[in-house]
This record gives structure tokens, C-alpha cells and sequence, in this order.
């Protein structure tokens, strides 16, 4: 009785696990690694970042000019939508690689980046396929600094 009653209470402990897990995954899939919405400002310049805090893992970065009504896209992915224009024939230095990189342009009254001002989610696309970026409380916050910068130059 013994043989048959390890291997299922062990079986029943690892369902446990994979469920707790996936139902962690699911409430909150955009949070793996620590990842999150971040706001900082330059002179003249604010940016929105997607990634680990204080470091240079970003997954998307996104930069507007004091009042601009555009914003500079750069990263390992981008906002899913046809409202996304390449920004110049030049290829420019990507802030977050240091390499060449692919500038977009996207209006930040676009439907994407409206998604992400008034609900919290970012529809992006990548190598691995298309998935959601969301944001917490105090990151919508962040993000709504961000687009009231963007048009009026106020963080």
C-alpha cells in the first residue's frame, strides 16, 4: 500500500504546484523577472519603459518630446497596430542595445497607445509571437504622467 501511496501523494503535490503556478501566471503574466512600467524624464524629454527597474533589461521603450503629440518606439518589441510609422531612413543607435536600431513613430493619440492610457494594457508583438503588457495601479499613474507630458510638457 505504501508503493502506491508516495507516488500519488507526490503526484497530487505536483499537480498542486503546476496549478498554483499557472493561476499566479495567469493573474498576472507581466510581471515575470520583475518586470514593470517605468517613467523617468531628461530635460525636454520623457520616457516610458517597460522592464526591470533600475537597469537596462527593457523590453520596450518609448521617448516623447515636451508637448509632442509622437512617440519614438524603440525595443525588442512593439505595439501591435497599422498606426506605427518608421520614423527615418537612417538607422539610428538603439538607446537600449547600444546597436543599430529600427525607430518607430506611433501617434500617442493612436488606439494601442489610447489602450494603454485609459485601461493599462499594451497589445506588443516580438519573437515570441504577439502578447499583453498590462500595468498595475501606481504604473497607470506613471504611464498617464507620461501622456500628459507627451502633450502638454508636464510630468
Amino acid at each position: 500500500m505504501l508503493k502506491f501511496a508516495l507516488p500519488a501523494t507526490a503526484a497530487l503535490a505536483l499537480i498542486a504546484v503546476a496549478a498554483q503556478s499557472s493561476a499566479t501566471d495567469q493573474n498576472d503574466d507581466t510581471r515575470l523577472g520583475g518586470m514593470g512600467w517605468h517613467l523617468s524624464e531628461e530635460p525636454g524629454l520623457a520616457k516610458l519603459a517597460y522592464g526591470v527597474a533600475n537597469s537596462d533589461q527593457l523590453a520596450l521603450l518609448m521617448t516623447c518630446e515636451r508637448g509632442s503629440a509622437q512617440a519614438a518606439v524603440y525595443g525588442e518589441v512593439k505595439p501591435v497596430g497599422p498606426q506605427m510609422v518608421r520614423a527615418s531612413m537612417m538607422v539610428p543607435i538603439d538607446p537600449l542595445s547600444g546597436g543599430l536600431a529600427e525607430e518607430v513613430s506611433m501617434s500617442t493619440t493612436s488606439p494601442a497607445l489610447q489602450r494603454l492610457k485609459t485601461g493599462g494594457r499594451l497589445q506588443v508583438e516580438g519573437e515570441a509571437g504577439q502578447f499583453e503588457l498590462r500595468a498595475n495601479r501606481a504604473e497607470r499613474e506613471a504611464i498617464n504622467a507620461f501622456f500628459a507630458y507627451c502633450a502638454s510638457g508636464r510630468a
